[in-house]
């Protein structure tokens, strides 16, 4: 019986999709991707957030989820490299590797959803959105959570400022990333999967710019 919302929305999901002129679920379905599936706590995660969620929480996390977005943080790191351009080296130095690891932020998770299907929580859910909560993005593309990798390259990026500014630059991560839970748009593994991705990469990158290391932040 607890299943029956899951059984229930998932047609109904892709119908709409597809009404909406999303015919690239079907045919994504067809091609050589990895099909990802959700752990056991993340449908129960899930599954408690549908029942107990109201439009209010929705409508607010909705906003906040904006400032985790791909464009959003593109043209903040390209108008702070901007600003930085008439700066002392080391501000220059900094700006340079913010705006590399965003942009590269930015296009690894398109890349990895081209290779990896996953379909979303909120296309699995009735009652959710009879509480608010809305669509996301395409349906299968949950892994790995975007605004999760954005949010987890740029913390590591942060892990060089002083300690009242860095816990404040995780603390702001922790809430964006957290919209993308309560909004269903991905599960929990998504979203912890992203932010270690993210964190990764900035390191990688590390080792091209040379960013923290004496000083150069």
């Amino acid at each position: 019986m607890k299943d029956q919302d899951d059984l229930l929305s998932f047609p109904i999901a892709l119908f709409a999709e597809i009404a909406a002129g999303r015919k690239d679920i079907c045919e994504r379905r067809q091609s050589m991707t990895i099909r990802v599936h959700p752990l056991s706590a993340d449908i129960e995660l899930a599954r408690a957030i549908a029942r107990h969620t109201r439009p209010l929480p929705e409508r607010i996390s909705g906003a906040l989820t904006w400032g985790a977005d791909e464009h959003i943080l593109t043209a903040v790191a390209i108008g702070w490299w901007l600003w930085c351009r008439a700066k002392p080296r080391p501000q220059r130095h900094a700006s340079d590797h913010v705006l590399l690891t965003t942009l590269a932020s930015v296009l690894l998770p398109h890349l990895l959803k081209a290779h990896f299907d996953q379909v979303r929580p909120d296309r699995r859910t009735v009652r959710g959105h009879l509480h608010g909560i809305p669509l996301s993005g395409r349906a299968l593309d949950a892994f790995p959570s975007g605004h999760a990798v954005h949010v987890g390259a740029l913390a590591s990026a942060a892990a060089v400022l002083p300690p009242s500014k860095r816990n404040l630059a995780w603390s702001l991560g922790a809430v964006l990333v957290s919209t993308r839970i309560l909004l269903l748009a991905h599960w929990a593994s998504d979203v912890l999967a992203g932010l270690a991705i993210g964190a990764v990469l900035e390191r990688v990158i590390r080792r091209l710019t040379g960013f923290g290391h004496q000083g150069s932040a």
